[in-house]
């Protein structure tokens, strides 16, 4: 196949939504439509042993929530699908905020009974800055919820969307009958039984034939045709153009856990849905037909095989042809590299590729040569952008619990701050650790994997820290430097990268402090240079 073609063919997104909106299972059901597992295992359910592909982290099965961002592949009519699973919860947003650089899409699950919830808004707030196109999907509707309207509208003004619907449920909760598809003027009809076949959709181009009474019932057929009548006059036609630009959303109803509506959405996604996008480095647009090889770091992941100690660097794939073998310039090293095993991904599954095309991911063994953000190239010097770190919002710590481990513990984690789990600081004044993590629940993931992969025991202790700021100063050797230097030493650190950071006690300590030193600027993010 050309490489044209290949392009083409790839379609790469992610699944954003609020903790238990269902993500995780819709992710399962569409691995299923693209043959990829025999059976998809939900993540609440003890029904069913299997627990979700794409979570494989040990404290994720015990909590039934998604912590590390998964990356799956399947075939599914001729296309390539590639999709990024993230992690729902709060407290890991910012791996999510990550993924959302390597995306050219995203799909948005929204609970019916739920509505928009919190989390929701700030994924899709990030979208937008960046105009990712949006396909959002309603889910859970064999549930009580919402009115339809009643959800579009929120959905709208919530999230400042302007909504498309391309599926109209038909009944809800208790008298769901099934699912009235626009895009491909069929019914799908609902059976509550998740194990029948999911094909059984009987296409309904004329509304006011008599067929949809018989299959429906004459009350919810006449609900039915007034509900598409309102659908037509309220809200605009579908436009493809103006999805891919970030102007219009089209929405699906359907509940992933019984496999319904779900196909629909495939469908349509892949037909619709963004081909792989250029990408925006510090030098120049990279489009993905370039014949020359270029990608960056958006994630690293140590121990996904607790047998080997290994660690993963996920790259996506920007332009140009990445050969297994060949040598690539590491750009912020400076020197030359080659892959002998570059893996692509399905869930735990790994196997080894010769070739990868735009929009794929692939996975790099990495002895800790990569940082996130760290950009691959056939030999031109090119800075993808856009992966900060944040200032954090919690600050412990982290003290050793077995002397005699101490070799174990630190390994453990600097590699755990290299894949970005959280972020180090060390105190200037007795190099005490500090660790800085955007949400309090990181402190147990950090804690767990530092015991199960490293065999290395912490305690934490609570530190005030109202901010972390990253300090530039004009000219070092001036007075004013040098005071603030002496004044403030209790609260200075070094962060991994050697910068130095100032941790504010209170929002009033850090206001004082930028009024007496003016000629020092303080940052809350990394990425200020």
């Amino acid at each position: 196949m050309s490489f044209l073609k290949e392009i083409h063919r790839r379609r790469t997104f992610g699944i954003i939504s609020h903790p238990d909106a269902g993500k995780t299972t819709l992710t399962e059901k569409l691995l299923l439509f693209g043959g990829a597992i025999q059976e998809a295992g939900a993540v609440k359910s003890n029904k069913i042993k299997k627990g979700a592909t794409s979570d494989f982290m040990e404290i994720e099965r015990q909590r039934g929530i998604s912590v590390a961002t998964s990356v799956l592949a399947f075939e599914y009519n001729g296309t390539k699908v590639n999709i990024l699973d993230t992690p729902g919860h709060k407290d890991f947003a910012e791996d999510t905020f990550r993924t959302l650089t390597a995306v050219d899409s995203v799909i948005v699950v929204i609970d019916v009974a739920k509505g928009v919830e919190e989390q929701t808004e700030k994924l899709v707030e990030v979208c937008r800055m960046r105009n990712i196109p949006m396909i959002v999907f309603i889910n859970k509707l064999d549930r009580e919820g919402k009115d339809a309207f009643d959800l579009l509208d929120e959905v709208e003004q919530k999230l400042g969307l302007t909504v498309c619907p391309l599926s109209f449920p038909i009944g809800m909760g208790y008298d769901f009958k099934g699912i009235y598809n626009i895009w491909e003027k069929n019914v799908n009809l609902f059976s509550g039984d998740s194990r029948k076949n999911i094909e059984e959709t009987v296409e309904i181009s004329d509304l006011q034939s008599q067929t949809l009474d018989k299959l429906i019932g004459e009350i919810s057929a006449h609900t039915l045709r007034e509900n598409l009548e309102l659908v037509e006059g309220i809200y605009p036609k579908f436009d493809k153009e103006a999805y891919l630009i970030g102007d219009l959303q089209p929405v699906f109803f359907g509940s992933a856990l019984n496999n319904f509506g779900v196909r629909e959405l495939l469908d349509c996604f892949v037909e619709i849905a963004p081909k792989p996008r250029a990408k925006q480095s510090e030098e120049r647009l990279v489009k993905p037909d370039e014949n020359k090889f270029s990608g960056f770091v958006f994630k690293i992941h140590a121990n996904m095989d607790p047998n080997h100690r290994d660690r993963l660097a996920f790259v996506k794939i920007v332009s140009g042809k990445f050969e297994r073998n060949k040598p690539y310039l590491h750009v912020r090293n400076n020197k030359k590299m080659k892959f002998s095993s570059p893996n692509a991904f399905f869930a735990e599954k790994k196997e080894i590729v010769d070739v990868s095309y735009p929009g794929d991911i692939v996975g790099l063994h990495d002895t800790g040569n990569f940082k996130i953000g760290d950009t691959l190239t056939e030999g031109e010097t090119i800075n993808y952008r856009g992966i900060p770190s944040f200032s954090p919002e919690h600050f412990r710590y982290i003290n050793n619990a077995d002397p005699l481990k101490s070799k174990q513990l630190y390994k453990g984690i600097d590699q755990l701050m290299d894949e970005g789990v959280a972020q180090l600081f060390t105190l200037e004044l007795n190099g005490r650790k500090v660790i800085g993590t955007v949400g309090a629940l990181q402190y147990e993931v950090i804690q767990y994997r530092l015991e199960h992969e490293y065999g290395a025991k912490c305690t934490y202790e609570n530190l005030n820290v109202h901010k972390a700021c990253w300090v530039d100063a004009e000219d070092e050797k001036n007075e004013e430097y040098k005071e603030f230097i002496r004044v403030k030493q209790r609260y200075l650190a070094k962060d991994k990268q050697n910068q130095l950071v100032f941790l504010a006690d209170s929002a009033f300590s850090l206001q004082m402090t930028q009024q007496k030193y003016p000629s020092i600027k303080f940052y809350f993010t990394s990425e200020f240079n």
